[in-house]
């Protein structure tokens, strides 16, 4: 077995490079914009990272369905990002909540249109004892994006740009993904196609990845994790009103995802060793401990030392997750992480609102503490059910 990584899982990497490169250049100037630009409140936060999220999980439900047919994965990845990289600078122009979240909705449909055929082509392309790493590899890279993003939005602002400027700005690295995006989905197209050639020819309804035996409880697992975390544009919030001043909070974005992406490569390595089930156990107990740590947070270096540390959490969950995906899914990859993809962005959508109103109603100290609590009561419980074992490569 080859220990390198196939050249398709790195042109993806970079895509997603870039990608967040643009996305990051926005979202943590989001909070700002909606509450002090446009004067909405905390339930708007909660439904801008919600409903985005879910009004992408029908689309990736059938965007997974139909990249079981492995044609049609290089279209649906092209036109997702080419959505996203439309519809982003628009932001600039809104003059009230309503109409950001609109367009972080139909941002995130393009998301849903381009993930899981992308994960699919990722996992049929890579050797299964290298799966954690493959998507290691690309969370890395994603979240190196996101450490770029966010600097040249704060260098922007602190240049005398505003946020509008900023958002519009994000355009140019977002014609690179485009480009980018098309070489990535040619190239290797053949391998891709003989690796899932019988999928191509009988493909199943996603259902029937949820049927697999053993893959149920994994999944309730991860969605119900996604239900209780507490949603970033609230996260931002909360250390806003610690003290950390907007015009700073660039550069802690782009400090978080450099803990992202280093913990991202650590945890796909871990996955590979230990088993995606282990390393995903211990991305929830990091994540209890964390958030009941902002609970009881009271300044602006606590803030900072927290947000920073809860970084380590999608180093330790995302790689794995996929990793137990493709594991659970066999020859139906599309299939597969369409339903992951759709169950984890419907669980945000109601964590996102609950949380939020939680926030809204009686302040963030008990959002997290709530958060903590549900984070906790998972990572007791997971040992018991047997989830912390290793999965075998398929």
């Amino acid at each position: 077995m080859s220990e390198r990584l196939p050249p398709q899982v790195k042109l993806f990497g970079a895509v997603s490079l870039l990608n967040d490169f643009a996305s990051e250049m926005i979202y943590p100037l989001l909070p700002a914009f909606v509450t002090a630009v446009l004067g909405g409140g905390a339930v708007a936060l909660g439904a801008l990272d919600g409903a985005a999220d879910a009004a992408a999980a029908f689309v990736k439900l059938v965007s997974g369905r139909l990249a079981d047919r492995p044609a049609r994965r290089g279209p649906l990845i092209v036109i997702g990002y080419f959505v996203a990289v439309v519809v982003r600078p628009v932001i600039a122009v809104t003059a009230a909540a309503w109409q950001v979240v609109g367009l972080r909705v139909v941002d995130r449909l393009g998301k849903g249109l381009r993930t899981p055929p992308r994960d699919a082509l990722i996992a049929d392309v890579t050797p299964a004892p290298l799966r954690g790493r493959a998507f290691g590899l690309q969370r890395g890279l994603d979240h190196a994006g996101a450490v770029l993003g966010p600097l040249v939005a704060w260098a922007l602002l602190t240049g005398g740009a505003d946020v509008r400027t900023v958002i519009l700005a994000s355009i140019v690295p977002g014609v690179a993904v485009l480009v980018l995006a098309w070489w990535a989905t040619r190239d290797g197209s053949g391998r891709q196609q003989t690796a899932t050639a019988e999928a191509q020819d009988n493909p199943v309804p996603s259902v029937a990845v949820r049927s697999r035996p053993g893959a149920s409880l994994p999944l309730l697992a991860i969605t119900f994790f996604y239900l209780l975390r507490m949603p970033e544009t609230l996260i931002i919030l909360h250390v806003q009103q610690l003290g950390i001043g907007v015009a700073v909070v660039p550069l802690l974005w782009a400090a978080v995802h450099v803990v992202k992406s280093a913990s991202s490569f650590v945890g796909g390595a871990l996955s590979d060793r230990l088993g995606p089930s282990r390393t995903m156990w211990l991305g929830w107990v990091c994540y209890a401990g964390l958030a009941a740590g902002m609970a009881f947070a009271t300044g602006p270096g606590q803030a900072w030392g927290l947000f920073l540390a809860l970084g380590l959490v999608a180093g330790l969950t995302e790689s794995p997750e996929r990793a137990l995906v493709a594991a659970f899914a066999g020859a139906r990859q599309g299939s597969g992480f369409g339903v992951y993809h759709a169950a984890s962005g419907a669980a945000a959508l109601a964590g996102g609102l609950l949380l939020g109103a939680e926030f809204q109603g009686a302040g963030g100290a008990a959002a997290f503490t709530v958060s903590a609590i549900l984070g906790l009561g998972l990572a007791l419980l997971w040992p018991f059910l047997g989830g912390v074992r290793r999965v075998p490569a398929r």
